[in-house]
């Protein structure tokens, strides 16, 4: 490997927008994510509706129009 191009590897806090916290290695010092392990369906066993954007009151807006 060539010296001197590569990112330094360093400690990180990632930072879920649930509120969970967690130290990782990674090039940045903190990372945000929408979701992890510990609020995703997959892990949990439980539904749960993530609004990115908005986008579910989009949708709920243009649908009530057509069902009124």
């Amino acid at each position: 490997m060539k010296k001197g191009i590569h990112p330094d590897y360093m400690s990180a806090t990632v930072t879920c927008a649930c509120g969970h916290r967690f130290e990782t290695m990674a090039t940045q010092p903190e990372v945000h994510t929408d979701i992890c392990s510990v609020c995703h369906p997959f892990y949990t066993g439980k539904q749960r509706l993530v609004d990115t954007a908005g986008r579910v009151e989009r949708f709920k807006k243009r649908y009530d129009k057509v069902s009124s």
